[in-house]
């Protein structure tokens, strides 16, 4: 099990690396356009939740759509 979680960590430190970027670039832009520190951090952060959310809820739609495929709802022929 510790071998596994071991081969993870570059994924997950790469994970993180990504995470601060994105935020950073967030920050920046937000800050750009309000001029506000405290109101780029908060759309900062409240931008990734959100998406989280709306990720799971695409998720379940692909999930669904996969499984109405026309080719299934065909009868083989006997």
């Amino acid at each position: 099990m510790a071998r596994i979680a071991l081969a993870q960590v570059p994924t997950l430190k790469k994970t993180a690396s990504y995470y601060l970027l994105h935020m950073l670039v967030a920050i920046s832009v937000a800050y750009a356009v309000t001029g506000n520190l405290m109101l780029s951090l908060t759309l900062s952060l409240v931008e990734p939740t959100v998406q989280a959310v709306a990720f799971f809820f695409h998720e379940k739609l692909w999930d669904r759509l996969a499984h109405k495929r026309p080719g299934d709802l065909v009868p083989a022929a006997a």
